[in-house]
């Protein structure tokens, strides 16, 4: 039995207290009963759309508080939905499939329906910018699959990321607003955002647009990517577009990672809660967690979302290589071994893996060794997946349900 078992498992009950605060069930059912969704007009029905990581959970308790004349959801490979008569639609995450561009045509075709005496009500959870393409004309998915391959591999940070979506797509940037005008719409939205921004949140189907299609080719080129792109973008991004305005829309943030780090900093009582995002490149967020190295006993709470540069051809998610390099940075520092660090997606999945992010301790690179891996080699690769499932430090769960992005934790003995 390790020294370090007892604080591994209290890293982990704060990371789940972080993860059941963004329960979407209780946020959608409060947020529909404190302000309830308007009654249709003579011979108007009401339209539910739930779009995302958490999207079969929104549905479910949208339901239990609202009568719905049709109900469509679009979620990720993997979650269970039991949710008599509804449309329910799988879709490939984080990289676009031929069944979220079907799934978004449904989306676009059941807004376009809606009159002035119909409401919409739109469930918005993070996951929703891959899980629903919809290239604008002459742009094609191969095109937008290609973009979006560049910019996960760029550095991009998310909302850099959802400028150029918007730009390429007819659903995001309040494309389903635009779509479903007039009719009345209110959307609840759980945030996958650190700044909560709703134009960011699943490249904010129902928010105002982050940017121009000039804004996006500006920031192509800012990243070295506009020659990388295929012709089609550069030449849709590149013709002149009347502005997109936003119809009247109800917009609610009904869940964040700000409301996840105070539910652990309640959890942990004394506490350091750090105010500021841990956003940016991993290896800038490692040296981030290093200058809050905690005193004896102590215990340090995070919230954010990271970057990572891909250089290498191994496997892993932003959560995994930044636990790794916090581990690899602190025995470099020569810094007091006896700590776990913990960095965890809410959502159950980090990157294009089966784990949600990295526990590490002051004995997870001498593990890592033994079973015959080099850190150093595994950070060059960007295969933090394999190292750490070496050394025993995957955190393993199911799908959660919900996504407010990433949560950290450090603990010392």
């Amino acid at each position: 039995m390790s020294r370090y078992d007892a604080l591994r498992a209290r890293a982990l009950d704060l990371f789940r207290a972080g993860v059941e605060a963004a329960d979407p069930s209780h946020s959608v059912v409060r947020s529909l009963r404190e302000a309830p969704l308007p009654a249709p007009g003579p011979g108007g029905r009401v339209s539910v759309v739930a779009f995302g990581k958490a999207a079969p959970l929104m549905a479910r308790a949208a339901l239990s508080v609202i009568d719905a004349d049709e109900t469509l959801i679009v979620t990720v490979d993997g979650l269970a939905v039991d949710l008599p008569g509804a449309d329910v639609h799988f879709a490939s995450h984080p990289v676009p499939d031929k069944r979220g561009e079907a799934a978004a045509r449904e989306v676009l075709r059941r807004a376009q329906a809606l009159g002035p005496q119909d409401r919409l009500l739109a469930l918005v959870s993070g996951g929703a910018s891959a899980l629903l393409p919809a290239p604008v004309e002459g742009v094609s998915l191969a095109d937008k699959i290609a973009v979006n391959r560049l910019l996960l591999a760029s550095g991009a940070e998310i909302g850099e990321t959802n400028l150029v979506r918007q730009s390429l797509s007819r659903l995001k940037g309040g494309g389903l607003a635009r779509a479903a005008a007039p009719a009345g719409i209110l959307s609840l939205i759980l945030s996958d955002v650190v700044e909560g921004d709703l134009g960011i949140v699943a490249s904010g189907p129902t928010a105002a647009p982050l940017g121009s299609e000039a804004d996006a080719a500006a920031l192509l080129r800012r990243f070295g990517l506009w020659e990388k792109v295929p012709d089609t973008v550069r030449r849709h991004l590149e013709r002149a577009h009347p502005p997109r305005s936003l119809p009247p829309v109800d917009n609610r943030l009904i869940g964040s990672n700000a409301l996840s780090l105070a539910a652990m900093a309640r959890a942990c009582a004394g506490a350091k809660q750090v105010a500021e995002p841990l956003v940016g490149d991993v290896s800038d967020a490692a040296e981030t967690v290093l200058a809050h190295w905690p005193q004896p006993g102590g215990a340090v709470l995070f919230g954010g979302e990271t970057t990572v540069r891909i250089a290498g051809d191994g496997l892993g998610g932003r959560n995994q290589e930044l636990s790794l390099r916090v581990a690899a940075l602190a025995r470099a520092r020569g810094l007091p071994g006896d700590f776990v660090f913990l960095s965890g997606g809410t959502d159950g999945r980090d990157g294009p893996t089966d784990a949600a992010g990295g526990l590490v301790d002051g004995a997870t690179l001498s593990r890592m060794r033994e079973a015959g891996v080099d850190p150093t080699e595994a950070l060059a690769r960007n295969d933090s997946y394999h190292a750490l499932k070496a050394s025993g430090d995957l955190i393993l769960m199911p799908p959660t349900g919900t996504n407010v992005a990433d949560l950290q934790v450090l603990l010392r003995l």
